[in-house]
């Protein structure tokens, strides 16, 4: 990994209040670098998904402040398409074709409708569907529907790429796949990914740096750089350096939500 210096997001202080009285993050704060493949890893309820969506314009802070390129999120989103989203599940159009389902934020955009269509089948076959541009969501598996997610994401060439919890319903062998493809494209395209998951080989495979929640109200209870080389082959997780950073992952997960009791 190169040295990352240019800060893509900045929590600063954030405070999350839903109807004035539920507190979803306290004090979070945490800094996030170009090039970054950072998880958030928590259990369910610690506000991974509404930090999340709020460096997507989707949410504001309480208190305190989110910046996403130096800007505020809603300011990003507006004006650039620097920033996408990949929700838990694909949210396809079922009327649309897998290819115009990738093409639906490139017409949004307005442009080139030759070149968009050529950007379109270049990230479908990126994610191994250039076959399938012609199908309808209702003909493809749940993995093959997350593949077309990620496309029409990838379409904008975003320079954040934003996933909240993209795998948690597949099944272990579709899962690993595109674990394997999610870091390919990573490298690839040359973005900043942040992703939520509760699963902690996941974030483990996946990731640069963890940065690990306690429960609610959420807050950063640790940080845990990955010194594990990339490109990274499932058969990693066999290796004992993998499993230490399994068991520190847990370790700190289980402290820091102890600590939250204790208080």
């Amino acid at each position: 990994m190169s040295t990352m210096e240019r800060e893509v997001v900045h929590f600063q202080q954030v405070d999350k209040i839903f109807n004035n009285e539920i507190t979803a993050l306290s004090n979070f704060n945490l800094s996030i670098k170009e090039g970054e493949f950072i998880c958030f890893l928590g259990p369910s309820g610690c506000g991974k998904s509404t930090a999340l969506r709020m460096v997507a314009g989707l949410g504001e802070a309480t208190y305190g402040s989110v910046e996403v390129f130096g800007k505020s999120p809603k300011e990003i989103i507006k004006k650039t398409n620097d920033v996408a989203f990949v929700f838990q599940d694909a949210n396809l159009l079922p009327w649309r074709t897998v290819l115009d389902n990738v093409l639906l934020p490139l017409e949004l955009k307005g442009g080139n409708k030759n070149e968009q269509k050529q950007e379109a089948i270049r990230v479908l076959e990126m994610v191994g569907l250039k076959e399938y541009l012609k199908a309808f969501p209702r003909q493809l598996s749940g993995g093959m529907k997350m593949r077309v997610s990620i496309a029409r994401a990838l379409a904008a060439k975003p320079k954040l790429l934003l996933m909240d919890e993209p795998f948690a319903a597949l099944d272990e062998i579709t899962r690993q796949t595109l674990q394997m493809e999610l870091l390919d494209i990573w490298k690839r395209e040359n973005m900043t990914i942040i992703f939520v998951t509760h699963n902690v080989y996941e974030t483990v495979f996946l990731s640069s740096r963890i940065a690990v929640m306690s429960a609610r109200p959420g807050r950063l209870s640790s940080l845990i750089d990955i010194d594990l080389p990339f490109p990274r082959e499932l058969s990693i997780r066999t290796e004992p350096r993998f499993t230490k950073y399994v068991d520190l992952a847990s370790e700190k997960l289980e402290s820091g939500n102890e600590k939250r009791e204790l208080n």
